[in-house]
Order: structure tokens, then sequence, then C-alpha cells
């Protein structure tokens, strides 16, 4: 009985390359017919397909639509290329050749978790495509679908069952408490007349959560220290290298400690060439790399790094940087005094005041003379 294989042609056309290449994706089907001539093979591609191919490739596209060598979706299916490649792999049992791991449709159709069910392809240089059986990667969209799929499950058998088992009391609404519950908004104490009080106590939900947990057990900071990213961009300059430990993964790349005092971001772009699907793909929780510093975010106080080769700085030597010895400035000596320097620094003498002007007095009046005479006294001489 001959296999059927379903190819992700969207898939295959674009592995290694940012636009599909219809050319790709004709090597890759007819390298695979080589390896397996009584496959049946049915190839399909998202509704974008055509509208991304090179212009030169549209009207050999348009060509294998109408033989029917290339399957499109119907417009506006759910889920796209994908659900329509899986819905065919599940009606007819088929292999699906792609390198997608369909998170997203994990809880529905489990059969990708079996072995041959899943196969990856990629060009190698001067060998061509080499095909391999793969399984798929697990993931947040993974464990939502999974959880979803549960949740519909228990929802069904919960509205199933009709009869009610306990007693009439078990089918009254709640009671409603009269008071907060201890340790919490507050504390039952009595007052001075006996009665009941509540005690405001205050609440612990305002207060600031917890940061949540990696997988090592470690925490994630929201943004480094100040005075660590400080320190850090003073002796790193951009283009240095550095050591790293992988701490956790993102959706888009890793985050890593360096000498754990500081957390740097390897987005995914930065890994290698062309970027992995998933950081998980090309380095593990707890690995020792070697990183090239690509820029710094003062806003958010973040780092990030890229691999060595990629990223737009170029490498150099780390930097090290000499304590700076402190010098205490010297006072000139003094000269002796009476030297020229100590005379042009010697204040000037005032100049000496002009001399205040003379003021005359007047002369006393002279009496008239011979006033005695016209009294008619005379000066008698003294005796001889």
């Amino acid at each position: 009985m001959s296999q059927h294989v379903v190819v992700d042609g969207s898939n295959l056309a674009t592995e290694g390359r940012t636009h599909p290449s219809l050319a790709q994706l004709n090597e890759a089907v007819l390298a695979y017919m080589a390896e397996h001539p009584d496959a049946l093979i049915t190839v399909v591609v998202d509704a974008t397909f055509g509208h991304r191919i090179d212009p030169k490739e549209v009207s050999a596209f348009d060509e294998g639509v109408s033989n029917n060598e290339l399957v499109a979706p119907p417009a506006g299916a759910v889920g796209r290329g994908d659900a329509f490649v899986l819905s065919i792999a599940d009606k007819v049992n088929a292999t699906v050749i792609s390198n997608d791991s369909y998170q997203e449709f994990h809880g529905q159709y489990k059969w990708l978790f079996d072995e041959g069910r899943l196969v990856g392809g990629k060009p190698v240089p001067h060998i061509g495509w080499v095909f391999v059986n793969r399984l798929p990667v697990r993931g947040p969209l993974s464990r939502k679908s999974v959880a979803e799929v549960k949740r519909k499950a228990a929802g069904g058998k919960a509205a199933a069952a009709t009869v009610r088992v306990g007693s009439p009391e078990a089918s009254q609404p709640m009671p409603v408490p009269k008071g907060p519950p201890p340790g919490r908004r507050g504390r039952a104490t009595a007052d001075a007349n006996g009665e009941a009080a509540v005690e405001k106590v205050p609440s612990k939900r305002n207060a600031k959560a917890p940061k949540a947990a990696t997988a090592n057990g470690a925490a994630k900071p929201a943004v480094n220290d100040l005075l660590s990213f400080i320190t850090f961009v003073e002796r790193h300059p951009v283009g240095t290298s550095v050591n790293a430990i992988v701490d956790h993964y993102s959706s888009h790349g890793a985050y890593v400690r360096i000498d754990d005092s500081l957390v740097g971001y390897v987005p995914l772009r930065l890994m290698a060439d062309p970027p992995p699907r998933s950081a998980r793909e090309f380095m593990k929780v707890g690995e020792s790399v070697t990183l090239v510093v690509d820029s710094f975010r003062p806003t958010k106080r973040s780092v990030d790094l890229a691999t060595p080769g990629l990223g737009s700085a170029p490498v150099i030597a780390e930097v090290k940087v000499k304590p700076v010895k402190k010098t205490t400035a010297k006072r000139p000596a003094k000269k002796p005094a009476g030297s020229k320097e100590t005379a042009r620094r010697s204040p000037r003498k005032p100049p000496a005041a002009a001399p205040a002007p003379v003021v005359e007095k007047p002369a006393p009046a002279k009496k008239p003379q011979g006033a005695l005479a016209k009294l008619g006294l005379r000066r008698r001489r003294p005796a001889d």
C-alpha cells in the first residue's frame, strides 16, 4: 500500500529564506520523491503564497494550481494553511513533511507525537535535501492548547451530569460572611461593651508581587540594578566579548546572566543566520556561552548581546579599567623676600597727599596814630 504524504509547502519554501521560493519547494518535493517513489504526495500552500513569491514564478504557480499540483486552503479558513495541512493528514492518516511544530494543535492532534508522523527536511550544501523523522517541540502554546482541550472535555462531562448528590442544604446559596477573614483585611476583636468589632489590618494584596521564578528557580528581574548597569557600561563598551550563562527563554530570544550581577538579552536575530525558530534550538538553560555586547538601552537598563560575528558592533578585546591613584597638588615654593617676584606682588604705596592750601589770616587793624593826642593824654616816660 502506498504511503500518503502531505507537504507543508509554505514551510519548506521559506526554509532558510525570508520570502518563499517556488523553485526551492520544487527541489524539496523532487528529492523526497526520489527517495520514496511509491509515496502519494499532496503539496499544500497557504492562501498568500502566490503574493509572496518572486513575480517571475507567479505564472508557474498559477499553472501548478490549475493542474492540482498545489493545493491552497479556502479563503477565510480558520487556522490558515497549518490547520488545512493537519486536517488532510488526519483524514488519510498521512505523514506530514514540515519543520513546524504546530504547537497550537497539540491538544487536537495527539498523533503528531507518534513516531514517523512528522518529518523534517533541510537543504545541505553540496549534498541536497536531507529528510529525518522529528518530534514537535513543546512550548507555551502547546500547553495552552492541551489545557483548553481538557477544559472543554471536563465541561462536557459536567453538563452531562444531571443528578445532584448531597443534602438539600448544599443546593442553597453560599452564606455571606459578616466580616473579613482574620489576618487579611481585619481581625475580630471585642469592644468595651463586649460586642464584636473588626479591627482594620493593612491588606497585603497591594504589596509588591514576588517576581516570577525561572526554570532553575532564580527570579526574573524586571530591570537591572542601576549601579550594576552603569558599572557594566563603563567597563564593557559595545563590541566587548563577555562570558554568560543562559538563564531562561522568552518568546523572541533568551536571557543570560553575566557575573551573577547583570542580566542580558539575546534576541533570535542575533543568535544565528538564519535566525532559529526558538532559542531552545540554539542554546540550553545553564549553558555557558561567549557573546558580544551589541547595544544598550538606558531607559530600560538592558543590554543586548549577540553571537560573535553577528550584530553591528565589531568585536574588541575586553577593556580593563585601572584604578586611578589619588594625587595631591603641590604648592609652589616660597621665594626669598626682596626678590623681583615679591616686589611685583607687594602692594604699592599710595601716592603722597597734596599739601593743604594755606589760608592767610587777615592782619589786625592798626590803631590810628595820634589817638592819644586826640584824647589829650600823653604817655609818661618812666623816671630815670
